[in-house]
């Protein structure tokens, strides 16, 4: 139904970074209208929220109607349609279903969309929101053989995951899941993909793995419009393949020359902020990844226009001990600050970048390990200036330090470790460790009685 508003504030996309935005925009600006645009019915909320330290925080994302927030918050309204087309210069968006926004402040959250192998296939499937995700379970109801490439979350998530199906998985790098471990983390978890997993009655996954991969990376457009799924997206949804044996629909040709038939293909390769609705006649700066680059307050090169989450791309000075990481923490911190920022400028306040911007956390669970990251947990960025700390048992834990001039920088820690937030506090407070040597890790020693 077309229609023209004048409105303070329209947030653009229905995942955490836009939902997190609109309602911290609704909260505080009661009388103000409030327009969250999505392209789904459903939006994507942040639930169990529980901040374990300074920075690290654990939360739950819960998928529900809009209705939901807009009960909850009477000024906001949640429209549900796709973006048309943006006129940055004159402050007016259009939705594909006819509404016309003048606004005074927009952020566009509108995440990032799969790259695919190939496009129109119908045997290469993406896996980001919850129709792809749906999807997959209906096929690999079906399925004897699926190829697995990717070595990011969602495709170690998969390979765990998945019963009843033998999965090949193939990877470009030298071990898994890079994107988050090393080697030796890796090999930590390998044993894991072997095992029986509690609770499960057919415990029947065959598993090969392939350092290798077809031209995985070329990235093109997707038409999935849904926001990312959730961390524990594969929770009630049944990853169990069929058990008879047929003729393979299709073949992946992998570069170290081996073929394999499979019944579908999972491209798992990563994602692609998700712009193309925002440039035409516009002039955003864009960086290397093609997100839309933004300042310390959130801001895009056009004014009055902010970004959040998996579109924008951090344009500052980060902090030395921290990165961006496409993951649901950063959305969520993103989000919450754009919204601060856009409320400041609003009422002419002046703001400080965000304490979450000071060191790298995030915590997750991979093959039913808890796992905390924190700072260079992957000395990335370091060269050949640092030294590794590591203790392991097997079945456990891995513990990981990353050290560079006698002061800790970064850490992994898989297993219940108790160790996130004496470590965050180490790396914080930058105290020479130097004269602790590998006694830091010494598991008969208390560490946290070191450094109350």
């Amino acid at each position: 139904m077309a229609s023209e508003k004048q409105v303070t504030f329209v947030i653009v996309g229905g995942g955490i970074a836009g939902v997190t935005c609109a309602e911290q925009i609704a909260s505080q600006f009661t009388s103000d209208e409030v327009y969250l645009l999505t392209a789904s019915p459903l939006v994507k909320t942040v639930t169990n929220f529980k901040q374990v330290s300074k920075t690290l925080e654990e939360f739950d994302i819960e998928e529900q109607p809009s209705s939901v927030l807009e009960e909850k918050y009477p000024n906001l309204k949640v429209v549900q349609s796709a973006v048309k087309l943006l006129r940055a210069k004159e402050h007016l968006l259009q939705t594909e279903n006819g509404q016309t926004f003048h606004y005074r402040k927009l952020c566009i959250c509108s995440g990032a969309r799969p790259k695919l192998l190939t496009q129109d296939n119908p045997h290469v499937l993406g896996i980001r929101d919850t129709d792809s995700a749906q999807e997959f379970q209906k096929r690999l109801s079906k399925a004897k053989r699926i190829v697995v490439i990717g070595n990011g979350g969602i495709a170690l998530e998969l390979v765990y995951e998945v019963e009843g199906c033998e999965v090949i998985w193939a990877i470009k790098d030298k071990a898994i899941g890079n994107t988050f471990f090393d080697a030796g983390a890796a090999q930590f978890l390998i044993p894991s993909l072997g095992a029986d997993k509690k609770d499960r009655s057919l415990p029947c996954k065959r598993a090969r793995y392939a350092t290798d991969k077809t031209g995985a990376g070329h990235s093109g457009a997707s038409g999935e419009l849904g926001s990312a799924l959730g961390p524990d997206w594969h929770e009630g949804i049944e990853l169990r393949g069929a058990v008879q044996v047929w003729l393979w629909p299709a073949y992946v040709q992998l570069t170290n020359k081996k073929i394999y038939g499979c019944d579908f293909v999972v491209s798992a390769t990563g994602v692609v902020p998700n712009t193309d609705p925002f440039l035409n006649g516009n002039n955003f700066k864009l960086a290397e990844d093609h997100g839309l680059r933004v300042d310390d307050h959130m801001r895009t090169s056009e004014q009055d226009v902010y970004a959040a989450g998996d579109v924008c791309t951090a344009g500052w000075e980060p902090s030395a001990l921290w990165q961006q990481m496409r993951l649901w923490t950063q959305a969520r911190q993103m989000g919450w600050y754009a919204a601060r920022c856009m409320a400041a400028d609003v009422q002419e306040e002046a703001i400080e970048l965000d304490f979450c911007f000071e060191l790298f956390s995030h915590i997750t669970k991979f093959f039913n390990y808890k796992v905390v990251l924190l700072g260079k947990f992957n000395a990335q960025g370091l060269g050949q200036d640092h030294e590794l700390l590591v203790r392991c048992t097997k079945g456990q834990e891995y513990v990981k330090v990353v050290l560079t001039g006698g002061r800790m920088v970064g850490a992994v820690l898989i297993g219940e470790t108790d160790l996130e937030e004496t470590f965050e506090n180490l790396i914080l407070n930058q105290m020479d460790l130097s004269r602790y040597g590998e006694e830091l890790l010494n598991p008969n020693i208390d560490i946290e009685d070191y450094f109350d």
